[in-house]
């Protein structure tokens, strides 16, 4: 073969390689993903929704590269969303099911082009691609997205062995065989986080000193986001609130010793806190205040209605968990337990006054099979037949009392790991996602402790399932970490 032939040929190809998505034909191609996957339409399931945010962040750099001009970068990007249509699984993925019923699908990304992407992201998802043609007449059925390249001629291995030029599919191979670790991952990523972490650090000062005065001023228990929003979008957020208090100061007289947190939607939250919807304005804000009275008069009819449930039941205590339940108003939590109550009364079920005091329970609505859960609480489906409760609860109990005792010795442990880690390492914050649990964090933070990790210090780090930088500089890092 004559190099003169060799150089044609590799201009062809790059000729063929050039015929592939733009990045606004990539959003469009994707708008059954985004629509499947979007955080905004799992409101009422907290732990889905985040997995979906911070999926989708990756996901968006990872586009976000391979638009730069030179990049190479073959390192696999898993990733896993919960989707809510449930469709036949891929053979590609790895699928599962929340509690909740959405489909979990894990895939790993190692494409490097838009079209071979975009294509296994529809793929892995079930979704269709048959858009996707129209959009790139040039493009390939994508039958293998995971163990094929998207190029139009595949080379014999003496060209390359000729030329000098890499084989692709040999380094998507190494990629494959490398697997992330911790040590490598602040390697290459301290730099970023730390140019972050200074820039947000004016931000992160207004933020805590608005925080202050607002919490001091309106005599709040707590002021917290439901959402992993930036530093800039909660200073915001607490500016409007700033303002609706000096215009309106006489409607806030209702809310001392109250949690305010801002979320998807304002109202009062099954927990009791005042829900202000970021995307509401002042005037939505105001009638929640002005509300607040007839709010505090739905709470006392819930907590009568978790007292009678409780007597119905032997003493076992109702509880509503914000980190594991669906995010719930205070009437539709009110409409759940009255339903419940109404059933159970009916059913006139045979519990001993008190024989089940210091068991607890939540009610779900979207469960059809009585729970025990890990840290001993029983969950309960609204829909659950009351003789077949009756029977789990008595087969359960014992069960869920060592579960209890184990929860509070956990919790303890937990907490003395968290600071001797934040000691050790000096860290200015280490913190965890509500979808990580206390063994988890446990057994995370134990294996830190047996590391020199000396990229912490005064680092934020969040306990998570994958590996990220935040806008803000916070090191996310997965709890099963890799050595």
């Amino acid at each position: 073969m004559s190099r003169r032939l060799c150089l044609d040929k590799i201009l062809l190809q790059c000729v063929l390689q050039s015929r592939t998505l733009s990045g606004a034909d990539a959003i469009n191609a994707l708008r059954p993903f985004y629509f499947a996957v979007h955080p905004d339409f799992f409101g009422q399931h907290p732990k889905e929704r985040e997995v979906n945010e911070n999926s989708l962040k990756r996901l968006n750099g990872y586009l976000e590269n391979l638009q730069k001009p030179g990049f190479r970068s073959f390192k696999p990007t898993q990733l896993t969303f919960y989707v809510r249509e449930r469709e036949p699984n891929s053979s590609n993925v790895q699928e599962s099911f929340s509690a909740s019923g959405f489909r979990a699908v894990s895939f790993t990304l190692h494409t490097r082009d838009l079209l071979s992407t975009v294509l296994d992201i529809l793929n892995s998802c079930s979704l269709s691609t048959e858009h996707v043609q129209s959009l790139n007449v040039n493009a390939q059925p994508h039958k293998e997205a995971k163990s094929t390249v998207n190029r139009p001629i595949k080379w014999d291995k003496t060209y390359y062995s000729f030329t000098g030029f890499k084989d692709p599919e040999e380094e998507l191979e190494q990629a494959q065989r490398v697997e992330t670790t911790l040590i490598s991952w602040l390697d290459d990523n301290e730099a970023s986080a730390v140019k972050k972490l200074k820039k947000s650090l004016p931000l992160r000062k207004e933020l805590e000193r608005l925080k202050i005065e607002l919490s001091h001023e309106l005599q709040l228990s707590d002021i917290r986001w439901q959402r992993s929003w930036g530093i800039a979008h909660r200073c915001s957020q607490l500016h409007s609130l700033g303002r609706l208090v000096q215009q309106r100061p006489e409607i806030l007289k209702n809310v001392k010793g109250r949690t305010v947190v801002f979320t998807d939607r304002s109202g009062m939250s099954a927990a009791g806190h005042i829900m202000l919807g970021t995307m509401d304005v002042h005037h939505h804000w105001t009638k929640i205040f002005e509300r607040l009275p007839n709010y505090y008069m739905l709470q006392k009819k819930l907590l009568l209605l978790e007292d009678r449930i409780s007597q119905l039941l032997g003493g076992i205590q109702v509880i509503y968990i914000e980190e594991l339940q669906p995010l719930l108003t205070l009437e539709e939590y009110y409409e759940t337990l009255n339903s419940f109550y109404n059933k159970l009364r009916d059913s006139r079920l045979p519990f001993h006054p008190r024989s089940l005091r210091g068991l607890q329970m939540i009610l779900e609505s979207d469960r059809y099979a009585p729970s025990l859960h890990e840290f001993g609480h029983f969950m309960i489906p609204t829909v659950c037949d009351p003789a077949a409760l009756q029977w789990f609860i008595f087969a359960k109990a014992q069960e869920a009392r060592e579960n209890l005792k184990r929860k509070e010795e956990m919790m303890i442990t937990e907490k003395e790991l968290i600071d001797t880690s934040t000691e050790r390492f000096s860290l200015d914050r280490l913190y965890k996602e509500p979808s990580v649990s206390s063994a988890q964090m446990i057994d995370c933070c134990k294996r830190l402790l047996e590391e020199s990790l000396p990229y912490l210090q005064g680092m934020h780090l969040c306990i998570s399932h994958f590996y990220s930088v935040l806008q803000d500089g916070d090191l996310c890092i997965p709890w099963n970490w890799k050595n």
